[in-house]
């Protein structure tokens, strides 16, 4: 290839258009022998990848950014892009896989329609609302942050609200962005959403647990509580009266070199069962909430998380008075 392709991928993180290959001197024949051998992969029509960077690139962040900007390439009407696409370009996990859907916001149209992999919103918005991110056309973390809890409700909206009050952003400010969308698809949501978020959740996983536990109707949840003996200190995901919430990912347990967080999975079994006896030490029950519980388990979940609950209250009441010598304090 020469040095005219070399610079569009460079220039485009990898992408180059038909129209620009065959420009810098490609004929059909060769970008179809391109692709046949893998040397480009096709992101979409008339948008090419070179396969290395493909490749390279996750199934979770790295091959959805260059969807979007594959997307970008080959839209001609005035976009903004919004929701999923926007969170990824803000940095924001969300707790679903999503699809392979770019998401663009258009003050152009009404109501939505989705064509070529892309969903297109017809919807207005401030302009300072807009801003951009390496280059790219996108709506505000405010504004994202609200439209995805519209979009995908409750359990991915806190996970986005609440990495929004992390990153800085004013409660208020979604509560704006809410007022502003009077009379829009489950703007009631959203109202809620923002008034529940929380900038203790550390990860999306946490923000979902937190939903499942506020179904449970015991209170609201308080986020990192910690406890100290004055040589260890432990924070625990949520708390409510004498009981502890944690989410328990199997990634943590899984080894590097599989994609997980353990250098040494036995190793790190045995700090969490170490950990678990510290908490459990200051009469304090425990359960644990995985992903399966929060996707395809909720109902047998609640019901398991409401009996260990209600064993905990049983035992040791609900008052945590006794352990204000032991509670840790965090800085913000």
């Amino acid at each position: 290839m020469g040095p005219g392709i070399r610079a569009h991928f460079a220039r485009q993180h990898g992408l180059v258009t038909f129209r620009q290959a065959t420009e810098s001197g490609l004929s059909l024949p060769r970008i179809r022998r391109l692709l046949h051998h893998g040397d480009w992969v096709r992101v979409r029509g008339g948008i090419f990848a070179d396969a290395e960077i493909w490749q390279a690139a996750d199934e979770y962040v790295g091959r959805p950014l260059l969807r979007v900007r594959a997307a970008h390439l080959a839209l001609i009407v005035p976009h903004w892009f919004s929701h999923d696409s926007a969170a990824l370009l803000h940095g924001m996990r969300l707790f679903h896989r999503g699809t392979d859907f770019v998401h663009i916001t258009r003050t152009d149209m009404r109501g939505r329609r989705s064509k070529a992999g892309i969903a297109h919103h017809g919807a207005k918005f401030d302009p300072a609302q807009g801003t951009v991110i390496d280059g790219l056309p996108v709506l505000d973390l405010p504004r994202t942050a609200v439209d995805v809890t519209r979009e995908h409700g409750v359990d991915v909206g806190l996970g986005a609200c609440d990495f929004a009050l992390r990153q800085g952003v004013p409660r208020d400010e979604m509560s704006a962005v809410v007022d502003r969308m009077a009379g829009w698809p489950y703007v009631c949501t959203a109202r809620e959403v923002v008034e529940l978020a929380d900038p203790g959740a550390e990860n999306a996983s946490e923000s979902a647990s937190r939903s499942l536990v506020l179904e449970l109707g015991i209170g609201r949840p308080q986020t990192q509580f910690g406890l100290t003996d004055g040589g260890r200190t432990v924070w625990c995901d949520l708390r409510v009266g004498r009981h502890i919430f944690e989410f328990d990912g199997r990634v943590k347990y899984t080894p590097v070199t599989e994609g997980g967080f353990a250098e040494e999975p036995r190793a790190a079994l045995w700090e969490e069962k170490k950990r678990q006896d510290f908490v459990c030490g200051f009469k304090l029950g425990v359960s644990r909430i995985t992903t399966v519980d929060l996707l395809s388990g909720r109902s047998a979940a609640r019901s398991r998380l409401m009996r260990e609950y209600d064993d905990t209250t049983a035992r040791f009441g609900t008052s945590i008075n006794d352990l204000a010598p032991y509670v840790a304090r965090r800085i913000a």
